[in-house]
């Protein structure tokens, strides 16, 4: 999907009287440290938030774990993309795995790079992620979404599978982890961890937009309710550990943090889920500004063109196209006083270093950046 900016080419999100259904029908390859021991592993279960442990799912290759091999497309403005960013920069793989950073607005065709000086991804000489989707699937009949994986040598998507990704990065690229990388996923909290995230991803993740994307008003009546239901679980849960899971970060936080983050500047007004902004949920709010001031966090979010993204994307919600000017993000930077709660956020590990100069949020678009800096 593309950045064109006809109301007419984007793409429909709402089918009226029906509630909203993410396909998470992916490409299931994944880039694995020893392919041939992977293939002889049993197939995972099914799971919308990705398995560890396991194997192939049916048809999926297995690829080799290489560095600088791949390229990581993933667009600021997409919260499942953001997740990417967030472990790939915890875990120091910016150095193995390059990124390409398509626009905030796409099309129904495609994301593009239209953020590169001459609209085409510098390393895989694209114009639209389209493209390296077609080269390994002529007939690709899906949403051509980010995160994706592309192999630079052929151009062609290795995979979409944005719930494994991260969780590959983690197990399965441990020998380029920097030095001080963090365990996301420690295995004493992975059985507590998993039904967690799975209920986050139902009712939050993608709660948000089954209240957005609602076609009736009983759908989106269900969706708010559920969705408010968990984020009050979460902020009694997050009154007494400074993480989803205690004391240090893991993956649960990441995933949770990208819809926290995209709370009050989109989900708020444009999808209704407007019961109170996160800023008046004591908990979660502080939460959320312990994780945006770890570095790893904040220092990934371009608010800017999140609220491109959604505003102008979603022309069958906002038809005018008009991007809010608010709200206020200074406040994102405040105290959060978490640090009573734990005070080692990474566990044995240590935070990622600075972020690399080609890789900063523009100026301006996060308060971290301010404009002119």
């Amino acid at each position: 999907m593309s950045a064109q900016n006809e109301y007419s080419t984007r793409g429909s999100y709402v089918t009226d009287g029906e509630a909203f259904e993410r396909d998470t029908q992916y490409i299931e390859d994944r880039i694995v440290a020893d392919p041939d021991a992977v293939r002889q592993l049993p197939a995972p279960p099914a799971s919308k938030i990705g398995t560890v442990g396991a194997g192939l799912s049916d048809g999926a290759q297995a690829w080799p774990v290489e560095p600088h091999r791949y390229r990581l497309v993933a667009a600021r403005a997409c919260p499942w993309a953001n997740r990417t960013l967030i472990v790939r920069r915890l875990l120091g793989l910016e150095d193995v795995i390059s990124i390409g950073l398509p626009g905030p607005v796409h099309d129904a065709r495609s994301w593009t790079f239209d953020l590169d000086p001459d609209g085409r991804d510098p390393v895989l000489g694209t114009e639209r992620l389209q493209s390296n989707y077609f080269a390994r699937f002529p007939d690709y009949p899906r949403g051509i979404t980010v995160p994706a994986i592309v192999d630079i040598p052929s151009g062609a998507v290795v995979t979409n599978d944005y719930p494994q990704i991260t969780l590959d990065f983690s197990t399965e690229w441990r020998e380029f982890h920097r030095e001080g990388a963090p365990d996301l996923l420690p295995v004493e909290h992975r059985e507590e961890m998993w039904p967690l995230m799975n209920r986050v991803f139902t009712e939050v993740n993608n709660g948000v937009y089954r209240c957005g994307f609602a076609g009736s008003q009983a759908a989106y009546d269900e969706a708010y309710a559920r969705l408010w239901s968990t984020l009050d679980w979460l902020e009694d849960r997050l009154a007494t550990r400074r993480f989803l899971m205690g004391d240090r970060i893991t993956e649960a936080d990441v995933r949770l943090f990208t819809t926290l983050v995209r709370f009050d500047p989109v989900y708020h007004g444009h999808f209704k889920t407007n019961r109170q902004r996160l800023s008046e949920m004591p908990h979660l709010w502080a939460y959320a500004r312990d994780l945006f001031q770890t570095p790893g966090f904040g220092d990934t979010v371009d608010f800017q063109e999140i609220k491109e993204h959604y505003y102008i994307t979603h022309s069958d919600i906002n038809p005018t196209g008009i991007v809010p000017a608010g709200p206020d993000l200074s406040d994102w930077l405040e105290p959060h006083g978490r640090e009573n709660l734990g005070d080692a956020p990474f566990g044995a590990g240590t935070a990622p270093g600075p972020v690399p100069p080609h890789e900063r949020v523009t100026a301006g678009h996060n308060p971290m950046y301010p404009a002119g800096d």
